[in-house]
């Protein structure tokens, strides 16, 4: 069965519905060894980016396998690494439902879930039980009911359980479906959140004798300038990378007229892909290699993945692309990817 008909028969339930049942094929099919095969040959394609060597540049996004359960299913379609979350000190539901939405037409999603996972120490337990040895990234939140003035203890909370077990550390801060949360991407209450978790990893790097590096992942809605004030924050606090970018609460083109274009909620997929290479490309020329740009939004080919590339990026990651294009996509983009490295052509990050 090709995934274009598969897809079809999982976009007769209910997203959320059609997400689980995803994740326990995958997870049964990684036990008989079919994810290889339905995924095809990924090529080698090392990249050196944080300090870490990636097997390819192309990676799962967070969002996808929340609480870790599905990490060596993941790992079997060829992702260079994978990161699992977002993920809060204590477990919880989310929004109320319904709250993830397909576009179709436009190869979408718009979700409102809210960080619905269950907690910390669940996904530790999970990491600890896969064994997965590839690299590994954990993508931290807050608690919708901590106040964003004591945001700090939660990633602190979250950082202090995953950093044993974590290869890098994503700090979300851009989740639009979170009250208050993007305020921690301006300001004083940027600058005081940075300056603690600087300060919490260096500790963990003495407690646990290895250095975890930081990123710090951002919404695509603010202003040019904000996005250059917040770069400059993030390099003045010692964070190792931007990833770029989250789900957005704008409607480009035509998606508000889609049906469920007008829902609340972050949306993501091809509508996002202009302005996430647009900040990608902002951020690069500003940064000017101070720091490494992991590229997310509507990556759903080699191409797409290309332009990421050549606007500045060093790793990329995928999400909704995933799920419209299938498990092939990974080795797809890898190997155009190769193409464009074996022609001379500019890939402006993948030295960082």
């Amino acid at each position: 069965m090709t995934y274009h008909l598969l897809r079809n028969l999982l976009f007769r339930f209910e997203p959320e519905r059609a997400h689980a049942i995803s994740l326990a094929a995958l997870r049964a099919g990684a036990g008989l060894g079919i994810n290889r095969l339905i995924a095809g040959h990924v090529p080698d394609m090392e990249q050196k980016v944080m300090g870490l060597r990636f097997p390819n540049p192309v990676g799962l996004a967070a969002g996808l396998d929340k609480n870790g359960d599905a990490i060596a299913a993941m790992s079997a379609l060829g992702f260079g690494f994978i990161e699992v979350g977002t993920v809060t000190p204590r477990p919880q539901s989310g929004n109320p439902k319904p709250r993830l939405f397909r576009l179709p037409e436009d190869k979408a999603l718009i979700n409102r879930l809210g960080f619905n996972n269950k907690g910390v120490d669940y996904l530790v337990s999970r990491i600890r039980a896969a064994r997965y040895r590839g690299v590994l990234g954990v993508n931290i939140g807050k608690n919708r009911d901590t106040p964003v003035e004591n945001a700090l203890d939660d990633y602190v909370a979250c950082m202090t359980r995953v950093y044993p077990h974590a290869d890098y550390i994503t700090v979300n801060v851009s989740s639009p479906n979170t009250p208050g949360l993007r305020e921690l991407q301006h300001g004083s209450l940027l600058d005081e959140l940075l300056a603690g978790i600087k300060a919490e990893q260096l500790r963990l790097n003495v407690a646990w004798g290895r250095y975890v590096p930081v990123v710090v992942k951002i919404a695509p809605d603010m202003s040019d300038e904000q996005l250059l004030t917040t770069a400059d924050a993030l390099v003045r606090h010692g964070m190792d990378a931007v990833a770029a970018t989250n789900t957005t609460l704008a409607r480009p083109g035509r998606t508000a007229q889609r049906e469920h274009g007008d829902e609340t909620g972050g949306l993501s997929g091809r509508p996002l892909m202009d302005r996430s290479t647009e900040v990608v490309r902002l951020l690069s020329d500003h940064l000017q290699g101070r720091l490494p740009i992991i590229a997310i939004g509507g990556v759903a080919s080699g191409a797409d993945a290309a332009r990421k590339f050549t606007a500045g990026a060093s790793l990329v990651q995928l999400y909704t692309g995933l799920i419209y294009q299938g498990p092939g996509v990974v080795g797809e983009i890898v190997r155009r990817l190769q193409a464009a490295e074996a022609t001379h052509t500019p890939m402006v990050g993948s030295s960082l």
